[in-house]
């Protein structure tokens, strides 16, 4: 089972970051003392700038879900089909030879999923099995990919697609003013990833798929996620997030590699999901790393913010670009989402 190529494909739309704020806090009414705080949180967040799915001035038009929801809709098959498409030609693939595809997304709701409006316009078969996910957030790209590779564990000759499309521009929400929806807004960004997987029958480069790991944290639903009504998206999100990424983390990595026969060690690339600083900062520390060991995330969030479930597949990609290491070399791809959950891969080159 190898991840055979990975590719990203991003709005056309780029703000650098103070830009953004100084929107946002003329959205929120330009209230002075909620400017002061807004202007601090999005200061630390250590981004450059963020992808949106519209230009700025079109966000004051989305008058309520139904206009952002269909805005999330355009633009999820348009990106969605871009990152296919680019991920299938560096695999030497073409839209017919795809056996299945899994399709993630939180940001936007759809029936036909945004999976299936692409059969028709990427050329894949009408056999074509399709796995769309929804309600896993940051932890999906990691797990979709864990889930295309036990699909082609069991067809070995199987060619599975990744998509991940989030839009999360199109979840703001002007009314909230709390802590939570005031990070968030200096924090995600906009973006798609697909990788493809393929069985051992395909000749192929690229990583290995060893082993995969769920991890669920027992009652830790309140920690991440969403309270979707008629609003919209409102964003979950709390404190003990770094607190998580720092005490159980770390030791569910040790209990994945021991089962394996492996150690931290041994691992020579990190991919690891960005989270925030904060929760990069309270991973890095919990598994003893160097900051160089997670340089691939640190700048992935510098330059386009937390796009969610598609964030572990771009430093995937950027992994494969510039680290090509020697063969056999070890890597952990993790990623943590709401549940509270994390998922596990161990990657071999």
């Amino acid at each position: 089972m190898k991840i055979a190529a990975v590719a990203t494909a991003f709005p056309e739309h780029w703000y650098d970051q103070r830009t953004l704020t100084e929107y946002l806090v003329a959205a929120f009414g330009g209230e002075s003392r909620l400017a002061e705080r807004l202007r601090s949180l999005h200061a630390n967040t250590g981004i450059d700038g963020r992808h949106l799915a519209l230009p700025l001035e079109a966000y004051g038009d989305l008058a309520d879900f139904t206009a952002a929801n269909a805005a999330w809709l355009r633009a999820a098959v348009d990106l969605g089909e871009r990152a296919i498409r680019a991920a299938l030609d560096r695999a030497g693939l073409t839209p017919d030879s795809v056996d299945a595809i899994v399709f993630s997304t939180v940001t936007g709701l759809a029936s036909p999923s945004v999976d299936a409006r692409l059969v028709d316009r990427l050329g894949l078969r009408p056999d074509v099995k399709r796995m769309p996910l929804f309600g896993l957030g940051c932890v999906a790209g990691a797990a979709a990919v864990s889930r295309a590779a036990d699909y082609v564990r069991g067809h070995p000759d199987a060619v599975v697609v990744v998509l991940t499309v989030e839009l999360c521009s199109l979840t703001f929400q002007r009314g909230d003013r709390s802590v939570a929806n005031l990070i968030s807004t200096g924090l995600f960004g906009d973006g798609a990833a697909a990788a493809v997987v393929v069985g051992r029958e395909r000749r192929t480069a690229g990583p290995e798929v060893v082993a995969t790991r769920s991890v669920f944290y027992p009652e830790t639903e309140h920690v991440m996620g969403w309270d979707i009504g008629a609003h919209g998206f409102r964003i979950v999100l709390s404190a003990e997030v770094p607190t998580v990424a720092r005490e159980r983390v770390p030791a569910d990595v040790d209990a994945f590699l021991g089962d394996l026969g492996r150690r931290r060690q041994d691992i020579a690339r990190w991919i690891a999901h960005p989270g925030g600083p904060k929760v990069l900062q309270a991973l890095q520390d919990g598994l003893g790393l160097p900051r160089e060991a997670l340089r691939c995330s640190w700048e992935a969030l510098q330059r386009a913010g937390n796009l969610s479930s598609a964030s572990v597949l771009m430093i995937l990609e950027a992994t494969l670009r510039t680290n090509a290491g020697a063969p056999g070399d070890l890597g952990l791809m993790l990623a943590m989402g709401p549940g509270f959950c994390s998922e596990l891969l161990l990657l071999r080159w």
